[in-house]
């Protein structure tokens, strides 16, 4: 049995993932990181990460010995709510809004924390921390973007970059 770190990036988990424990057996599709990848720091130190929207043909099934939430912090551009009192108080009654609901988040150099955690979260919401109004823009969030998983398998060698169906 070797261990294996596996990144399992938070969109994928509320889109189609299944939650999971430290101590559970798991069947994920892997996918490896490349040079060029981990060079870039994608994944976080892992080496695979979960791919549920094609990947591989055949799961690689292991043990979960471990998961550590990975918060990351960023610069959001955009604050829906900045000036919002005062440009509607100036409005006449009745008047309808449309109001931009988005926001640019750009990373903030610097290595994610970990946070040990038993288990996987299905929504990441609730892990996110931003400054709270009045703020001006940039202002800092901080949120979960998945997490790093020490996963138990016979075989370590997760499926090569590009391989897929």
């Amino acid at each position: 049995m070797a261990l294996m770190r596996v990144f399992y990036e938070d969109w994928q988990m509320e889109c189609c993932g299944s939650p999971f424990g430290v101590g559970e057996e798991v069947a994920w599709k892997l996918v490896a990181y490349d040079g060029k990848d981990r060079r870039r720091g994608t994944g976080h130190g892992a080496e695979a990460w979960v791919e549920n929207h094609g990947g591989p043909d055949r799961e690689t099934v292991g043990r979960v010995r471990a998961i550590d939430l990975v918060h990351q912090e960023f610069l959001a551009h955009h604050d829906p709510r900045a000036g919002e009192a005062a440009e509607l108080a100036d409005l006449p009654p009745g008047t309808l809004v449309f109001r931009s609901t988005g926001r640019r988040l750009k990373p903030v150099p610097g290595p994610p924390t970990l946070e040990p955690v038993h288990s996987c979260p299905r929504w990441f919401d609730a892990f996110e921390e931003e400054e709270q109004p009045p703020r001006r823009v940039p202002f800092r969030v901080r949120r979960a973007v998945g997490v790093l998983v020490a996963l138990e398998v016979p075989d370590a060698t997760p499926h090569e970059p590009g391989d897929r169906p």
